[in-house]
């Protein structure tokens, strides 16, 4: 389980006030990707708060509350499918987190990020892989990037309702490709990312 070993750590070395940072939606074909920054009071005990993967979408949307009630500050955050494409996905997400950084408010003097790559970002930051299972802000993220992905994904849904976004979330599922096949893409699909139709034509 996260615990806040790691915010304490950085604290110790003279930061004051850090947030974890984490994405979702880095591997859909659909869609932008989605980074949160989060900012926790010092030793909250949130109950039942990891890795957002390892979550029911029930339990998601009810810390997603729990956590922008009793956050001192959270900022969400996206780049578009037209930035992915324009700047590999990489690189799009680096900017989702960037963005979310910039827009807490207060603002954080450290980030933790989630992932072994941590550049270009706007404050002085350290990567932890797997750190949404280490540390409580990245986990905190995790939930607020995963469940804002989620939701407009049910948006996403409603607009183009023959790709089923609701239940596969953008990811590249069978009935998400014969989709494409039947349908071809709609304006929210990564153009980088759908290759493979040109291959098979």
């Amino acid at each position: 389980m996260p615990t806040y070993e790691l915010e304490r750590k950085f604290k110790a070395d003279g930061y004051s006030v850090i947030c974890g940072v984490d994405e979702a939606g880095r591997g859909p074909l659909s869609g932008p990707v989605f980074a949160a920054a989060c900012i926790l009071p010092d030793g909250l005990e949130i109950l039942g708060l990891n890795d957002s993967k390892k979550l029911t979408a029930k339990k998601r949307e009810a810390l997603f509350d729990i956590i922008c009630h009793e956050a001192i500050a959270y900022a969400i955050a996206s780049a578009s499918p037209a930035e992915i494409d324009e700047m590999n996905i990489l690189n799009a997400d680096m900017l989702a987190m960037r963005r979310a950084i910039e827009m807490l408010s207060p603002a954080a003097d450290f980030a933790l990020i989630d992932g072994n790559i941590a550049r270009d970002m706007p404050i002085p930051a350290y990567p932890v892989i797997k750190g949404d299972a280490i540390s409580c802000s990245i986990a905190a993220a995790s939930i607020l990037a995963k469940v804002s992905r989620d939701r407009m994904c049910l948006e996403d849904d409603r607009l183009y309702p023959q790709y089923g976004f609701a239940k596969h979330k953008g990811y590249g599922t069978k009935a998400h490709m014969d989709a494409l096949r039947a349908y071809g893409p709609c304006p929210i699909h990564r153009k980088s990312f759908l290759k493979f139709l040109n291959s098979e034509k």
